[in-house]
């Protein structure tokens, strides 16, 4: 994982390509742990196709129940490739996921298989925000989850803020769950922008929704 944020960056991934989108929160005095994971693991996975992308500290939390300090996100080759490290990693570091529990107090993964060639990049003079939306499980909720992202969306573009990346169908391996339904990257040119929308997005009813995470990301 390489915590880092140039001024303007841009991003690539090809049909089949999986993009990683993972939110930590790295526990204290843990510095020397994370050293000697990223020994451990890293070749593993770099052998798999693994390659980071881009970290973003996230600066606030405007809802939701978690406030990770990251995101970050990283591409696979394919799917074959990525779910073998997940069955793997174990016979190469037996100890992998406790690991993961003695360096991160939150470490929540959802990986996402890339259905056509897409490019989003981040530019330190914009704002942006990420948006997490879970559905009510009983299918009879289907139509008011739609209704409220259209409406989600509506209200976006009425306060001149756009998707830079969105993202609806992901998996979150066994342990590190955090599979939203509905999941978007959006920038705006400045914070009022978003002041604008959120004071919108209040509004909207909220009937086929069964949770939400949104933070600022820096």
């Amino acid at each position: 994982i390489v915590i880092s944020q140039e001024k303007l960056s841009k991003n690539h991934l090809k049909k089949g390509e999986i993009l990683d989108v993972l939110f930590i929160s790295q526990k204290q005095d843990t510095d020397s742990l994370f050293k000697d994971y990223v020994r451990v693991a890293f070749p593993l996975a770099i052998e798999m196709s693994y390659k980071s992308l881009t970290s973003h500290r996230v600066i606030a939390a405007t809802q939701g129940n978690i406030e990770p300090q990251y995101l970050v996100l990283a591409k696979w080759k394919n799917k074959q490739l990525r779910e073998q490290f997940i069955n793997d990693i174990e016979d190469h570091v037996p100890d992998f996921h406790q690991r993961r529990r003695d360096i991160w107090s939150i470490f929540n993964l959802t990986y996402y298989e890339i259905t056509e060639d897409v490019s989003f990049g981040f530019d330190e003079s914009k704002f942006y925000v990420i948006s997490a939306y879970w559905k009510k499980y009983d299918n009879e909720y289907d139509n008011e989850f739609d209704d409220y992202i259209d409406r989600f969306n509506t209200a976006i573009n009425s306060s001149n803020g756009h998707h830079i990346l969105e993202l609806k169908t992901g998996i979150s391996p066994f342990m590190y769950y955090y599979q939203p339904n509905y999941f978007v990257i959006t920038e705006w040119d400045n914070k009022d922008d978003f002041d604008h929308f959120y004071k919108n997005n209040l509004q909207i009813d909220t009937n086929g929704l069964l949770h939400v995470n949104q933070f600022i990301i820096q």
